[in-house]
């Protein structure tokens, strides 16, 4: 199902026949290093992934992560969306994108469509955001969107993906 459009980019909901996409992703070096190693190596893991993770939360919360189409030629470029993490009071926006398609303003086209699609259609003012402090492009994009950053969170039990770095977003007033 089609979420969003924007003049390059179709976001849609994922589906479990995109999983061969999501196991390239999720394994790049720089989703790992990034984001974080899922442990997810064969299809099969990959399908149960792509259900728990980004088709369940679209019936539990109304929202998630979907995928990035280029509208071209319809090639998968990323996910990028907004999802609720146990782990955070409030939803947040998140993005991911196969490295051969960095630099090319897909992550940033996505990501402001998510920015006007959250208090339009989802009621949310508020979003916040997770990065890897060490991750100067997602940091850089963040701050280019009007997230602030709040605070950095270590490294501990209760945070194994840390250090992160937290960010928020208001919706402007009107």
């Amino acid at each position: 199902m089609r979420v969003l459009s924007t003049p390059r980019l179709h976001l849609r909901h994922f589906a479990l026949e995109d999983a061969d996409f999501v196991l390239g992703l999720i394994n790049e070096p720089a989703w790992i290093a990034g984001i974080r190693d899922a442990g997810v190596r064969t299809r099969e893991a990959a399908q149960a992934w792509v259900q728990d993770r980004l088709i369940t939360p679209y019936q539990t919360h109304g929202h998630g992560f979907w995928l990035v189409e280029r509208r071209l030629d319809g090639e998968p470029l990323g996910m990028c969306g907004i999802f609720k993490r146990d782990s955070l009071p409030l939803p947040d926006l998140g993005y991911g994108f196969l490295t051969r398609h960095g630099g090319q303003g897909y992550a940033r086209e996505a990501a402001r469509a998510c920015l006007e699609y959250a208090p339009r259609q989802l009621g949310l003012r508020e979003l916040l955001a997770i990065t890897s402090p060490s991750n100067h492009a997602s940091n850089r994009l963040l701050q280019d969107l009007g997230f602030v950053a709040e605070h950095l969170q270590p490294h501990s039990p209760g945070n194994p993906d840390g250090p992160t770095q937290h960010w928020r977003w208001r919706a402007a007033a009107g």
